[in-house]
């Protein structure tokens, strides 16, 4: 199989890489030669937001064409455009949150979506511009030869968001740490390399349409997560669980400020931890322990020094120690 990443250097794109190689596949990475690519792939340079800027990617036939773009669609709609007489399929990495807000509990892929941002149009939100990306790739392959990879939350080594990283670097000082309950509040998520694993399978299957990517419901719990991040880490931290609506009343921001976390019974739980998944599982789509997620996180985080490199334009996620101990208070 020959593969085109568009990306291929950072978190997702470089699972998807990396699990390619694993199958023997011939890859190649287009990006603007930022960082250095995974040994064993065929490197082009190129600014795909410049004019000119595709021009690396002129020649060259590919099985499949896997895209990470997040920002505004046209991006997406050039690539697509100039690849869809040489590619026979195009994977567009998505994101759950084109269904309009909120979906229900239980969604499937053919819940509402938002509309997307027209092809040619700036950067707008996130929702949209994924739509749009959506759309672009949709245009330009048709829906036979078009994969929308519908992401949940995306945990695992290389993170560069700063979720998972967060919370181990915070266990890992100790003490005494706000858990935001309750213990078995069902989390849904899905390890980068499984997601990768699961792409270069639906290039394999030839399949096409969108896909909810995530673990099946309850996975793991918000226990069993902060748990193995106890154990992983070594340290002494000792977890005080703590009703959400203590936290809630604090002020403190579900997923910004506690990674991860959303309080149970709200849309946003239902958005982000209770997607309809059976789709991606009929077709291949296996999850690992959540224990291993976060150990193997942990090893890449101490080999990197400790400190997750986060991409550009995202905040650094976390609660403030400060307020961290005034809401454990004397508990």
């Amino acid at each position: 199989m020959r593969l085109l990443v568009l990306g291929g250097t950072e978190f997702a794109g470089r699972a998807v890489v990396e699990a390619a190689l694993g199958r023997g596949w011939d890859v190649t990475v287009f990006n603007r030669g930022r960082q250095v690519p995974t040994a064993g792939v065929r490197s082009l340079v190129g600014d795909r937001t410049a004019p000119g800027g595709l021009d690396a990617l002129a020649d060259g036939e590919w099985d499949a064409v896997v895209d990470t773009w997040r920002l505004a669609p046209t991006a997406v709609r050039d690539a697509a455009r100039l690849l869809r007489g040489r590619a026979a399929r195009y994977v567009y990495v998505s994101s759950c949150s084109v269904y309009t807000w909120a979906p229900p509990a239980g969604y499937t892929e053919d819940a509402d979506v938002v509309e997307g941002a027209a092809a040619d149009a700036e950067q707008t939100d996130y929702a949209r511009d994924k739509r749009g990306g959506e759309l672009a790739a949709l245009d330009a392959f048709g829906a036979d030869r078009t994969v929308l990879v519908r992401a949940g939350l995306i945990l695992g080594p290389h993170e560069n968001v700063g979720r998972l990283p967060w919370w181990l670097g915070r266990i890992a000082r100790g003490g005494r740490v706000l858990a935001p309950g309750p213990r078995e509040l069902p989390l849904q998520y899905i390890d980068v390399r499984d997601l990768a694993e699961w792409i270069v399978g639906a290039v394999e299957l030839e399949l096409s349409g969108p896909f909810n990517l995530m673990s099946a419901q309850g996975h793991t719990t918000m226990g069993e997560f902060l748990d193995a991040c106890v154990t992983v880490t070594g340290s002494d931290a000792e977890l005080r669980w703590t009703d959400p609506q203590v936290i809630l009343d604090a002020g403190i921001e579900p997923w910004t400020q506690l990674p991860v976390w959303v309080p149970p019974g709200t849309d946003m739980h239902d958005a982000l931890h209770a997607a309809d998944v059976s789709r991606a599982l009929g077709t291949g789509l296996v999850c690992r322990p959540v224990e291993e997620t976060v150990a193997d996180t942990w090893d890449w985080l101490r080999d990197v020094g400790g400190v997750a490199p986060l991409r550009s334009a995202v905040a650094v996620k976390g609660l403030d120690p400060d307020v961290e101990e005034k809401v454990l208070g004397g508990s």
